[in-house]
């Protein structure tokens, strides 16, 4: 019978957070410069889930204050990456769209991550991580059912 100790949830944790910092190490060194992890990650977002999503549901999804998501808009904005428009649905709020550039540094900063991910490739086995994937994308998205 597999392990049913609940400590191994801790312990996968631990793992993908430490992971995700060594990760972001190596994303936010080859980002223009001025640019951070989390202004990346909001770019990514927007391609996944699709753009034209008001500034509340993207803090939401990122469980950070509306204030801290809107300071990292201003600066994706101020860069030309996203278009902060007014709703047309509900004049209060406002939309956010990928720009051209904001697709175009999207998709160079992750080719410019392909040899990195070569190199990783000749020390470790790619299959494994196939392997991994769907159990880590049920993971994700039963907690993220659960923390609505």
């Amino acid at each position: 019978m597999p392990d049913q100790n609940p400590a191994v949830f801790f312990e996968v944790f631990t793992e993908i957070g430490i992971i995700e910092q060594l990760s972001r190490a190596v994303l936010e060194a080859r980002l223009p410069k001025g640019l951070i992890a989390p202004h990346f990650a909001v770019l990514n977002h927007l391609v996944r889930v699709q753009d034209g999503r008001t500034p509340i549901e993207i803090a939401r999804a990122f469980q950070v204050p509306k204030t801290s998501m809107t300071h990292t808009l201003k600066g994706l904005e101020a860069r030309g990456l996203v278009d902060v428009r007014p709703n047309a649905e509900d004049g209060r709020s406002k939309r956010v769209w990928l720009t051209k550039a904001g697709h175009a540094l999207r998709a160079d900063t992750i080719a410019t991550l392909a040899a990195e991910f070569a190199k990783l490739s000749e020390e470790f086995d790619v299959a494994r991580l196939a392997d991994i994937r769907p159990v880590l994308r049920d993971l994700r998205i039963m907690m993220d059912a659960a923390r609505d």
